[in-house]
């Protein structure tokens, strides 16, 4: 099968186009062919240094999948040969997604959204589940609630959206080139980030502190986000957070860090919204899956107003 490899760990320049040998699905697993991939952050550090994850080059990375099942194991009880399916696969020292064919344990994976392309699809698993997580999970939101989503990215957007189905009232930051992306989708305010400061925005623009702060965008903003949340608020980072914290000890916080675990329960209910019209996928371009080294820079190069994905199949 086609596949891009990582041939070392470094730059770009490390993909390389090759033939490899097609998995066979274990007792438990799906053989996926897969349709379509999507870059993820996590992706590129792994690419650049995923020792951390238990990752050996030369192998394949990618963490999202839509595709549809080929093969089944022997003990494979809730998918049969033929079914659309989407999903994350895991990340610790096990192969990717980019490649024609991957195989998953069946507890992680979810039939996909009737509504949605595989392009479409392949944006949701690893972004919109950790949203999922720690909107609903995590932050136990309520309608009625007021929720601060730090970044409006490709977990941000679809956090956007997740709080603003729950009910809540949505604040949101954002680059200049989607504010108006990040309000059409769900947010009452979208805060361009780059010429107004959260904080005076809503102690200006809002009767309330906001109940749940969601931080996608790390360094010390969750600490900063102290002073803008009740007392008995929560806090949900999905990155290492710094700065000082003696305000969220004296108001009784709760803060939650966040890495996704793989599981299908929340591709489940992201596949129920999806088909109800309250999440729709947010895609800045889509690429062939040679062109992988490029979907990368553009990543890193930042600016994007949504996922970048690959077509994998050729669709």
């Amino acid at each position: 099968m086609k596949a891009m490899v990582i041939t070392d760990f470094g730059g770009t320049e490390v993909f390389e186009q090759r033939d490899v040998e097609k998995p066979t699905p274990g007792a438990s697993e799906l053989l996926v062919r897969v349709h379509a991939s999507s870059i993820n952050p996590v992706d590129t550090k792994i690419r650049q240094a995923g020792s951390w994850a238990g990752i050996s080059p030369p192998t394949v990375i990618g963490y999202d999948v839509s595709g549809v099942v080929e093969a089944v194991g022997e003990e494979v009880t809730d998918f049969a040969e033929g079914d659309e399916v989407f999903y994350t696969p895991e990340i610790f020292g096990e192969e990717g997604s980019y490649a024609e064919y991957h195989t998953a344990d069946e507890s992680i994976v979810a039939r996909k959204p009737e509504n949605l392309s595989h392009t479409e699809a392949a944006a949701l698993p690893l972004a919109a589940a950790t949203a999922w997580e720690a909107i609903v999970t995590r932050g136990e939101v309520e309608a009625g609630e007021t929720v601060l989503v730090h970044g409006a990215g490709g977990v941000g957007a679809h956090a956007v959206q997740i709080a603003s189905a729950s009910g809540a009232q949505v604040v949101a930051t954002a680059s200049p080139e989607t504010v108006e992306q990040t309000e059409d989708i769900g947010a009452t305010r979208a805060i361009d980030y780059e010429s107004e400061e959260f904080a005076d925005v809503i102690e200006s623009e809002f009767d309330e502190p906001v109940d749940l702060v969601f931080d996608t965008v790390g360094g010390e903003t969750l600490a900063e986000s102290t002073g803008v949340v009740k007392p008995h608020g929560r806090m949900v980072t999905i990155l290492e957070p710094e700065g000082e914290w003696g305000s969220a000890y004296q108001k009784n916080l709760d803060v939650h860090m966040l890495f996704l675990e793989r599981d299908r329960r929340p591709l489940d209910a992201l596949r129920r919204l999806a088909e109800r019209g309250q999440l729709e996928p947010v895609i800045d371009s889509v690429l062939p899956l040679e062109e992988v080294a490029k979907a990368h820079e553009m990543v890193e190069s930042g600016g994007l107003t949504g996922k970048v994905v690959l077509d994998i199949s050729g669709e």
